[in-house]
């Protein structure tokens, strides 16, 4: 609950203020009730509750089992008939709910988040483990001050030092947010990075948020369909208004398109730039493998220093590099920077598994769009040149549905085998993803399977390998749920999969 309660005409005024009101009916009295709640879930109501209409699924029903639960008014877009027993409940409309919650949001929480430091991680491909690197970093510093570790909101988990859960979304609905900052803040945490994704920005749910730091790792075209953006110049123009919202920005000079960027960044107070560029602030150079770890130097105007990665993956210098830039804008120490990139661990990403005689290799791997695709086989053919390569994967119902393409056409170019499978379907025929994905492989005469149950389909890509063969199982990494229709279903991770068929192995 929020700190501070304020009256039903303290949120209406405040929607007045943005331009976001277009009517209401409460009365005098009815103003001046309290809000002592906020809420969009039907199931979390109690008395006093100010109930926010909203969502795709959203049901008239859902609305008059608030109101029985005990919320006492409701926000929409749209008057609903409640029946004539119901005609004083006070209903306040807006023009745009999305921008409409951010604000509502940031006032029932007193905008908690002012007294967190703020990162926030953009990019295509890479946020996740950036992320964690942040974390890595940071919970080392903390110890060393004695201090609670930080938090962490991500495509992965979030963790706010009250809950520790598995993910649904890169970023969280804006009143989830909120909730975790104000966690955050009343657990003693300081420090909180997460992935802030295209949809989060265009849909507002970080609306009035400042970041301390924002970091822009990468743009490749994705996320292009009806529910999400339109075409890559909106799917690029979301991503760049984290700009608008952050102190610091942190650039990687690798980027495609990365003077529009740099021109996006100018309103923030500070730039600094990395990459494998000597022009960067923050330049890496030397970079070296060594089984399943990396190192390389980094050169900034302040140090020449090496670092190390426990984790294979050449594409992870650059998100190690972002890292640094920000530690850097955050002036954390460089040896809890060195410290804490070398145990970092990223959970479900370049997870490397073999069989009890050392022979048999299985990745397992979040890679799901096209720059992770290509970045994931490019690290492949250099860290394991003489393998035959089988992969495991699937593409999500109703978005991004240029990846069935993509991926279709990058996995067949570059495996000796393909199975393609269940991955969060949703509301979509499974059969009719996995064949759109099967005719772009198969146009590169590559052997390809079509096996709907994952589990299935895992087993049959390791049961198939030889020692002169590395499977991947990418897309779904450590999560433990599969979305079919509007539902989240329990299932086993790749991770519990691969390791369940590598001891028959």
């Amino acid at each position: 609950m929020a700190d501070t309660i304020w009256t039903l005409k303290t949120y209406v005024d405040l929607l007045k203020e943005h331009d976001l009101l277009v009517q209401t009916n409460a009365g005098e009295q009815q103003l001046e009730g309290v809000v002592k709640h906020l809420s969009y879930n039907s199931t979390d109501v109690k008395y006093g509750t100010l109930f926010i209409c909203k969502g795709a699924h959203f049901k008239v029903e859902y609305l008059k089992s608030a109101l029985q639960e005990g919320a006492f008014a409701y926000i929409s877009q749209e008057k609903y008939d409640l029946g004539e027993e119901e005609t004083n409940i006070p209903y306040i409309l807006v023009s745009d709910m999305r921008k409409a919650l951010a604000y509502l949001s940031d006032l029932y929480y007193g905008q908690v988040w002012k007294k967190l430091n703020l990162v926030g991680i953009t990019g295509t491909k890479g946020k996740s483990t950036t992320t964690y690197f942040m974390r890595s970093i940071l919970d080392d510093y903390l110890k060393d001050m004695k201090k609670p570790k930080s938090a962490v909101l991500s495509g992965i988990d979030n963790y706010d030092g009250v809950l520790s859960e598995e993910s649904h979304l890169t970023t969280p609905e804006t009143l989830d947010l909120h909730r975790h900052f104000a966690h955050a803040v009343n657990s003693g945490i300081e420090y909180l990075s997460m992935e802030v994704s295209s949809q989060a920005l265009k849909y507002h749910r970080t609306l009035g948020i400042q970041y301390t730091v924002g970091c822009f790792l990468n743009i490749g075209e994705d996320h292009i369909s009806d529910i999400e953006h339109t075409d890559f110049e909106d799917y690029f123009q979301s991503k760049l208004k984290l700009f608008s919202q952050c102190d610091t920005a942190c650039i990687n000079l690798d980027s495609d398109h990365v003077e529009r960027v740099l021109v996006a960044a100018q309103s923030c107070k500070r730039v600094l730039t990395f990459g494998l560029d000597e022009k960067a602030d923050i330049y890496g150079y030397n970079i070296s493998t060594s089984g399943n770890s990396i190192s390389f130097q980094v050169r900034s105007d302040s140090f020449d220093e090496a670092f190390k990665l426990s984790m294979p993956g050449i594409f992870n210098v650059s998100n190690a590099l972002a890292a640094i830039s920000i530690c850097y804008a955050l002036n954390i120490p460089l040896k809890n920077i060195r410290a804490g990139l070398k145990k970092a661990q990223v959970s479900g990403r370049m997870e490397v598994y073999t069989n009890l005689n050392k022979d048999l290799y299985v990745i397992v791997d979040y890679a799901h769009n096209k720059m992770s695709f290509e970045s994931l086989f490019a690290s492949m053919k250099k860290e394991f040149p003489d393998k035959k390569i089988t992969i495991v994967f699937g593409c999500p119902g109703k978005k991004a549905l240029a990846r069935r393409r993509e991926l279709g056409d990058i996995a067949g170019r570059y495996s000796d085998q393909v199975f393609i499978t269940e991955e969060d379907a949703g509301e979509e025929p499974l059969m009719t993803i996995c064949q759109e994905i099967a005719k772009h492989v198969e146009e590169h005469h590559c052997k390809c399977a079509i096996i709907p149950d994952r589990k299935e389909a895992i087993r049959q890509a390791i049961a198939g390998a030889d020692r002169d063969t590395v499977v991947l199982v990418t897309g779904k990494g450590r999560e433990t749920r599969q979305k079919r229709g509007t539902s989240y279903i329990d299932t086993p991770s790749d991770v519990e999969y691969v390791q369940e068929f590598l001891r028959d192995r």
